[in-house]
């Protein structure tokens, strides 16, 4: 038995919740998969795993192995790169997730210079607006917008993003243009309702040093960025959102700014990653390369 990969394979059920959904991330046949368990759990004479018809889960040795093979795992990887070309030319399927703007707009189409600059790496994107869990799914890095939530992950900040209020025009040809704050009494905004946390968002102005939230009447909610934008282009009332993602309605018309004397804070742009990925030199150099992407004039960015 080759105890590396076995303990490789029992990592991965445990993330992944399953035998065949391990087998399949791995590119192994499904019964390699349930032998190398079985002979790794006969080897140590201990069950780590519970089966069940639903899923399968780790027993309490089986977590305690866990946490000892991610560390195991993660130095062996790390110690063959600094004695191998991979320090230079990282190689592997690298998993990362991160809204769906950000994906269309920023990262991917930039995304040729990552790949020519490192083309042993295999990206696996997911982009989407809902909250994963990166040890369950597998998931290498994840680039969020706002304030980091789980502590339990190493964070590493990239910009700043500029926001904007916006509104269509003819939803401002209907109820006027806003001149001032308490003109926004008369206006109805778009809601958005995260899906990390359930939270409701309305409009935040930047008075002094203080955030003032205001919540207008609305007609509409929506949790996701794209909806977000559907909403307003079609009337439904104010939003505020980063830069970079109205550049397209701006450029258009289909979208104007109003009330930009008053500034909206700043969203934070983050790269967030379990405490076993930090030293790993696939993550590395893509958050490494995050940071000078969104460095560069006319993303929107800015650090």
């Amino acid at each position: 038995m080759d105890r590396f990969n076995a303990m490789r394979v029992f990592t991965r059920i445990v993330e992944l919740g399953g035998f065949a959904k391990a087998a399949d991330s791995l590119q192994l046949p499904r019964a390699s998969v349930t032998v190398l368990i079985k002979q790794l759990e006969a080897h140590l004479g201990v069950q780590l795993l519970q089966r069940t018809t639903r899923q399968v889960s780790p027993t309490l040795d089986g977590a305690a192995y866990y946490q000892r093979c991610v560390q195991l795992l993660t130095d062996l990887e790390e110690t063959e790169a600094v004695f191998s070309t991979q320090r230079q030319n990282p190689r592997g399927v690298l998993s990362v997730d991160m809204p769906s703007g950000i994906g269309r707009l920023i990262v991917i189409p930039a995304l040729p210079a990552f790949t020519a600059r490192y083309p042993q790496i295999e990206l696996d994107i997911g982009l989407n607006d809902r909250p994963v869990d990166l040890i369950r799914e597998g998931v290498d890095c994840v680039l969020r917008g706002g304030l980091a939530l789980d502590e339990s992950l190493v964070a590493r900040p990239l910009a700043m993003m500029d926001q904007l209020t916006l509104a269509s025009p003819g939803y401002l040809e209907r109820m006027g243009i806003p001149a001032t704050l308490e003109d926004l009494a008369n206006h109805q905004m778009v809601e958005y309702v995260s899906t990390a946390s359930g939270k409701r968002f309305g409009l935040e102005f930047l008075i002094g040093n203080a955030v003032h939230p205001i919540h207008l009447s609305k007609r509409v909610a929506v949790n996701s960025s794209d909806g977000y934008f559907a909403a307003c282009e079609a009337g439904y009332g104010l939003i505020q959102a980063p830069h970079y993602h109205a550049m397209r309605q701006l450029a258009q018309g289909s979208l104007v700014p109003v009330l930009a004397q008053l500034p909206v804070p700043k969203m934070a742009l983050t790269a967030l990653y379990p405490p076993h990925r930090q030293l790993s030199q696939r993550v590395r150099v893509f958050v490494d390369w995050l940071v000078e992407l969104c460095g560069r004039p006319g993303t929107g960015l800015q650090r």
